[in-house]
């Protein structure tokens, strides 16, 4: 028998998250790319996630960004898809698409390969559209492909609750 895998307990701000946006009143839906779906992983790990989560694009390359998010091409093109403007991009996008109260998004590069001089491994961009607010985050440092994923899992998370907190404010 394999060990259980426990989301719940990996990123135990999933269960913080899931009561701060069900205490609000608020629903949730993710667009990912570096974490292929981890956030949405970790917040349906939570019994009664159904109760605040819409759903989720897994948007890896800039096709589906553009496709299923609503992120312009030329906004890719100008500032790249690993960028603060572009995971913004995805926050609002799939909020709109999934007619959800909040957004989340990261955009990254996860390793070991892909980066570049100006975009290198490590680098995760990570938004939380909510009201009429954005917080973003950027992450740096190589720490190893898995452990890049689990820390934008983990901001996303946090930026997640931060928003469901706030979510009454103009």
């Amino acid at each position: 028998m394999r060990p259980e895998l426990r989301l719940a307990t990996i990123f135990p701000d999933a269960a913080r998250a899931g009561a701060a946006l069900r205490a609000a009143g608020l629903t949730v839906a993710v667009g990912e790319s570096c974490t292929g779906g981890l956030v949405g992983a970790a917040l349906t790990a939570i019994p009664d996630s159904s109760d605040y989560m819409r759903g989720g694009v897994i948007a890896y390359s800039d096709a589906p960004k553009s496709e299923l998010l609503a992120v312009s091409p030329e906004l890719i093109a100008e500032f790249g898809a690993v960028s603060e403007s572009v995971a913004r991009a995805m926050a609002e996008g799939v909020r709109a698409r999934c007619h959800s109260d909040i957004g989340v998004a990261v955009t990254g590069v996860a390793g070991p390969g892909g980066g570049t001089a100006g975009k290198p491994v490590g680098l995760v961009f990570v938004c939380v559209a909510g009201g009429s607010r954005t917080w973003c985050e950027r992450l740096e440092g190589d720490h190893g492909r898995e452990e890049n994923r689990a820390r934008a899992v983990e901001a996303a998370l946090r930026l997640c609750i931060l928003a469901a907190e706030h979510a009454g404010e103009a």
